[in-house]
């Protein structure tokens, strides 16, 4: 009878995968380390210090993902977008509109006979329109009467200092003196025969303001009736 042997060869398997772990193990840099250098960046503990990060840079491949640009045409347009918008709103507001100065009514005419002359005392109603989205401010108003084209009287001054605000409207009462001396429109005023002595007179107004750091000047030409033989205070239009 044949008793099998077996073989008194002890196994290696773990302890040469032990021993060969071990030896590997020797090839690779301590933690912190490189080519058995410490790192001069974290010192060997593997951590960035807090002071250092202000004055650290960090190297990354030119192929990282990070430096690929992302949506970049999107932010560009939408850039454009509002810079445009922006633009159109400032040329909105700032863009120069009107400013109308325009007749309303004869609000008196008190009429004095003189042994020469005929003394005429005008007091009309006019409205300035500012259609801008800035005050204006009045500078200076001036303006004169015509009778048969002839200059017979200017308009009082008139206290216009304070600004016109934006979009809004502003009436002002104007007065002119005028003195007639020619005979023959003096006769007609002073006779009892006609019940209605209408006149008409032609005022010449001009108006320099100031917006957005610039000068304009207004002019109007309008006509009106009068009745030069007698006393008037109710309103009525010119023109």
């Amino acid at each position: 009878m044949v008793t099998p042997t077996t073989s008194s060869k002890p196994t290696e398997g773990p302890e040469e995968t032990e021993t060969e772990k071990q030896h590997s193990l020797k090839h690779f840099p301590t933690y912190g380390t490189m080519n058995g250098d410490t790192c001069p960046t974290c010192r060997g503990t593997g951590r960035i210090p807090r002071g250092d990060k202000d004055r650290l840079v960090a190297v990354i491949p030119c192929n990282d993902v990070r430096l690929e640009p992302r949506r970049t045409k999107l932010y560009v347009f939408i850039s454009m977008a509002v810079c445009l918008f922006v633009c159109c709103l400032i040329l909105f507001f700032l863009f120069p509109r009107s400013v109308t100065l325009s007749p309303v009514s004869v609000q008196s005419v008190m009429v004095y006979f003189r042994p020469d002359t005929v003394d005429l005392n005008i007091t009309n109603l006019i409205n300035i329109t500012n259609e801008n989205f800035v005050p204006v401010q009045i500078v200076k108003f001036f303006g004169q009467g015509l009778v048969n084209k002839a200059v017979v009287g200017k308009i009082k001054p008139v206290n216009m200092s304070t600004a016109i605000p934006s979009r809004s409207q502003r009436s002002y009462n104007i007065q002119i003196d005028l003195v007639i001396s020619d005979v023959g429109i003096s006769n007609y005023c002073k006779s009892s025969t006609i019940k209605i002595h209408s006149l008409f007179l032609e005022l010449q107004m001009t108006m320099n303001i100031s917006y957005l750091s610039h000068t304009e000047q207004l002019s109007l030409d309008t006509f009106e009736y009068i009745d030069c033989g007698n006393n008037s205070t109710i309103p009525h239009p010119m023109g």
